[in-house]
């Protein structure tokens, strides 16, 4: 099969090709961009969202691709035909797992769909912790990364506070417009260059705890609802139809696990590979070991301040997700989201969020197995959890999706399934 490959090298990166980036976690990737500018690339998030979006995917991709691979494709084809950029100082990128779902054909469809449309000689840089492929201009240093794993977890921080006060908020919009003005310091902050100091990191998220906690908040009852499912729509606003903005409105609260959780799901399947099939080599089943501790004390860290904080829940740490779906799927089952589907909508539930959002792109056969289909017995052995799998595709109407949603809501409330806060 012929391949269409255009790396990108080391002169693309010194004559400043912009670099167009889909979006799908618009506070942790602002961040992302000012770290990646700290190290020489420019970088363009693409922010762009409504029905020209999946229009212009569809006519590169065929409409039984996986959803996500349409909305990005559809994004980047959108913006280089824009004429904004200049397609031949113009490349992308593209997040991937390598793992073994449709996900790891978004490279080689948006080449093809560049080909399509007279653009081959754009390079497609595949940002991959697996090293699927080689990029001269374009490398993952150690020093990179770790800048980049607090810009998840700042991230995280910053959803994390935004949807446990947006529900409750005296001024409407007082949370989204303080995480915004902390993305701005964090990103300005990262994007200096150096060493990033942990001491500093952890006088940020004080501080951070310290605004949200002063937003003024009203006594109220609200429905918490959490969100699951497959990494593009569980997060992107453009995937899930601004999911979250909805379920607000609404007037619930929403809980999301962090991306943090999914980078150590990663981490420790690679260790589960050596352990259960004998897969790679020792020193790398070490290697992995020790990020796999590393990662998680990073999230735990910023658990105990929070917990010492005192105004704000904790997310559960990632040893004990572990442990909660065991009795329901193995964790060898990885394809997607495999078995953290299932341990989420679990932890969840022992959060005390009985009310949950399954995101997921139409037949994505991973998360029909370990969302969809872990539905059933999680309900027979939690009979106050209701789970409700919500499908995204270009052929859904966002009217069905969202009365769906308000159905669930209209039952969580007659069965008072509530949370309060008072400010």
């Amino acid at each position: 099969m012929e391949q269409y490959y255009v790396p990108f090298t080391k002169e693309m990166k010194e004559q400043g090709y912009t670099i167009l980036c889909p979006n799908m976690l618009p506070m942790h990737f602002r961040m992302i961009r000012a770290i990646l500018e700290t190290y020489g690339y420019h970088v363009e998030i693409l922010e762009t969202e409504g029905p020209e979006v999946v229009e212009t995917g569809l006519r590169y991709v065929h409409n039984d691709t996986c959803y996500p691979a349409i909305l990005v494709i559809g994004q980047l084809m959108q913006a280089l035909q824009s004429g904004k950029y200049d397609p031949h100082k113009v490349a992308m990128i593209q997040f991937q797992t390598g793992g073994g779902c449709r996900a790891s054909n978004y490279i080689s469809l948006l080449r093809k769909a560049l080909k399509k449309a007279g653009h081959e000689d754009v390079p497609v840089i595949s940002f991959s912790l697996a090293g699927i492929e080689k990029h001269s201009g374009f490398r993952l240093t150690l020093p990179l990364l770790h800048s980049l794993l607090y810009a998840v977890l700042y991230g995280d921080l910053l959803m994390t506070l935004v949807n446990q006060c947006r529900a409750y908020e005296v001024e409407k919009g007082a949370a989204q417009a303080l995480a915004d003005r902390w993305t701005q310091t964090l990103a300005r902050e990262m994007g200096c260059g150096g060493r990033i100091s942990y001491r500093r990191v952890r006088e940020n998220y004080r501080a951070i705890l310290r605004d949200f906690a002063a937003i003024p908040l009203e006594k109220r009852d609200a429905v918490k609802v959490g969100v699951v499912g497959e990494i593009f729509v569980k997060y992107s606003p453009l995937g899930n139809n601004n999911l979250e903005r909805f379920l607000t409105e609404e007037g619930a609260e929403v809980v999301v696990p962090g991306l943090v959780d999914f980078l150590l799901y990663c981490v420790y399947n690679n260790v589960l590979d050596h352990e259960l099939l004998g897969r790679g080599s020792r020193l790398n089943y070490e290697i992995y070991k020790i990020a796999y501790r590393f990662l998680c004390k990073k999230k735990n860290d910023m658990g105990a301040i929070i917990r010492e904080d005192g105004h704000f829940t904790a997310p559960t740490p990632f040893e004990h997700t572990v442990t909660l779906g065991k009795d329901y799927i193995h964790t060898g089952a990885k394809m997607g989201e495999g078995w953290l589907l299932t341990s989420e909508m679990l932890e969840l539930a022992e959060q005390g969020v009985k009310n949950i959002v399954c995101t997921q792109p139409f037949g994505c056969l991973p998360n029909h197995i370990c969302g969809k289909g872990m539905m059933k017995p999680i309900k027979e052995r939690n009979p106050d959890v209701n789970i409700v799998a919500i499908d995204y595709d270009a052929g859904a109407t966002r009217v069905n999706q969202e009365n769906r949603l308000k159905l669930m809501l209209a039952n969580a409330r007659r069965s008072g399934q509530k949370s309060a806060c008072s400010g």
